[in-house]
C-alpha cells in the first residue's frame, strides 16, 4: 500500500496552529507576526512528519516563480573563457540553492538588452533579475528602474539608481600601478579587460591614469590597448604593443584571463617575466597562482560578490525595506613573482 502524502494540514494539526501559520513559517516570510516558540513547534512537527512543501503549490500561493533571472551582457563564449565570470556564477548558484530557487541564465548581445529585460519582466517567469556586465549605454537599466522590478547589478553604474554589488575598481587599479611605480617602473603599458563602454574597464583605466598622474608620469595613449574578456584579446593586444615603437618595462593588464594571452605573446617575443617585463593582473582567478611565474594581481572576492548579490535580490523580492542599496567589497593587492625592479631605473 502507498503511504499517504503528508500535507500542510497534517503539520498544522500536529503543531496546533493554522495552515496559514505553517505556510508563513516554512516559507520564512519576513516580518510575519509569529512567536519563536510557535515557529519552532511548526518546524519540529514538519520534521517529525517528513513534510516536504510542494514547490509548484508554494509558487502558486505566493504568486512567485521561485526563479531568479541572470542576464550577462556578453557573448556566450565568455562563460568558457572568462574564469572571473565562472566565480560569480559559483556564488549565484550557492545562494539560489540555499534559498531553494532556480537560476535562469541569459546571454545578451548589447543591441538586444532592452528587449530581453522587458521580455523577462513582462512574462513574469522570474521573481527578480541579476545583471552582470551591463554597458554604460544600456538604456534598459532606466526602464528596469522605472518598473520597480527587483533587480541587482553586479558592478556599480553611476547613471542608475538600481541596487548594486561591486568593488572600487578605480582605487584597486591605481594600487596595482602604484606598486609597479614603487618598484621603479616609469614606462607602464595597460591592457584593459574590455572596452570603456563598460563601467569596470573604464574605472580601471582611470585608476591606471590616476597612478601615473600622482607620480608625475605622462599618460601615453600608445601604451594603452583594449581587451575583450578573453585570452585571445590579451594575446593580440600585447603583440600590438610590442610592435609599437614606445618601449615599456611593465604592463598592467586589468584581467588575469586577458593577462594569460598577454603572457603568451611576450614569451613568443623572447621576453622573460619579470626579468624583461613585469606583468600585473586583476581579479585573482584560480589560475593566477599557477602562472609561470605566479601572477601578481588584485584579489577580488568574486564568489562572495555573486553570493551577496543573489541574497540581496531575494530580500528585494520579499519586499525587505532594509536591504542595502550599494555594497562595496574590498579588493587588495596580492604580490607573487611576476613583478620586479626594471633592468634600468
Amino acid at each position: 500500500m502507498k503511504s499517504r502524502t503528508v500535507t500542510s494540514k497534517d503539520v498544522a494539526q500536529a503543531a496546533g496552529v493554522s495552515r496559514t501559520t505553517v505556510s508563513l513559517v516554512l516559507s520564512n516570510t519576513p516580518r510575519a507576526q509569529i512567536s519563536e516558540q510557535t515557529r519552532q513547534r511548526v518546524l519540529e512537527a514538519a520534521q517529525q512528519l517528513g513534510y516536504v512543501p510542494d514547490a509548484a503549490g508554494q509558487a502558486l500561493a505566493s504568486r512567485r516563480s521561485q526563479i531568479i533571472g541572470l542576464v550577462i551582457a556578453r557573448q556566450s563564449h565568455h562563460i568558457i573563457t572568462d574564469a572571473f565570470l565562472n566565480l560569480l556564477l559559483d556564488g549565484f548558484v550557492r545562494a539560489t540553492h540555499e534559498s531553494e530557487m532556480g537560476l535562469m541564465v541569459n546571454f545578451v548581445e548589447p543591441q538586444h538588452h532592452v528587449k530581453t529585460y522587458l521580455q523577462l519582466v513582462r512574462a513574469k517567469r522570474i521573481d527578480g533579475l541579476l545583471l552582470a556586465g551591463p554597458r554604460l549605454d544600456d538604456t534598459g537599466l532606466k526602464l528596469l528602474e522605472e518598473s520597480d522590478f527587483p533587480a541587482v547589478l553586479i558592478g556599480h553604474m553611476s547613471n542608475t539608481n538600481l541596487y548594486s554589488v561591486d568593488i572600487d575598481n578605480q582605487t584597486a587599479a591605481r594600487q596595482a600601478v602604484e606598486y609597479l611605480i614603487q618598484l621603479g617602473h616609469r614606462q607602464i603599458a595597460c591592457i584593459t579587460n574590455a572596452t570603456p563602454d563598460y563601467e569596470a574597464p573604464a574605472k580601471r583605466l582611470q585608476g591606471y591614469r590616476d597612478a601615473l598622474e600622482q607620480a608625475g608620469l605622462t599618460y601615453d595613449e600608445r601604451l594603452v590597448r583594449y581587451g575583450d574578456y578573453d585570452q585571445q584579446s590579451g594575446y593580440d593586444q600585447m603583440n600590438d604593443l610590442l610592435d609599437e615603437s614606445a618601449p615599456f618595462t611593465a604592463a598592467f593588464v586589468s584581467s588575469d584571463v586577458v593577462a594569460m594571452g598577454a603572457k603568451a605573446a611576450m614569451r613568443e617575443h623572447g621576453l622573460q617575466i619579470p626579468q624583461d617585463i613585469s606583468l600585473i593582473g586583476f581579479d585573482d582567478v584560480p589560475m593566477a597562482r599557477f602562472f609561470d611565474p605566479p601572477l601578481t594581481t588584485i584579489h577580488v572576492p568574486a564568489v562572495e560578490m555573486g553570493y551577496t548579490a543573489c541574497k540581496l535580490l531575494t530580500r528585494l523580492i520579499t519586499k525587505d525595506n532594509t536591504a542595502q542599496k550599494s555594497i562595496t567589497f574590498d579588493a587588495s593587492l596580492l604580490v607573487r613573482e611576476s613583478c620586479s625592479v626594471p633592468k634600468t631605473t
